[in-house]
């Protein structure tokens, strides 16, 4: 049996060409519900590749802390950056 064409809204990501990303990007559900779906698929496969597996690791979660800590980073940057030029004397 020959391999069927994968119809573009099934695709992945990684597997779009470049000219058919604009019809990609048209064809996903940005709803609200379509949203959730995608963050909680997006955390389910983050848990269950680093968090559940039977070897667990420091990694899975040094990732979250290291995301947190360029997020945090990120969000202050307009207050530490004029906390640098600031003069102490």
């Amino acid at each position: 049996m020959a391999d069927l064409p994968v119809p573009l809204k099934d695709t992945r990501l990684l597997d779009v060409k470049l000219g058919q990303l604009p019809s990609w990007i048209a064809m996903r559900d940005f709803t609200p519900s379509g949203l959730t779906g995608a963050v909680r698929r997006g955390y389910d496969r983050y848990l269950n590749k680093y968090i559940n597996v039977k070897k667990g690791s420091i990694g899975g979660v040094a990732m979250v802390l290291f995301g947190y800590v360029v997020v945090s980073y990120i969000w202050n940057y307009e207050h530490l950056k004029h906390d640098r030029w600031r003069k102490y004397h």
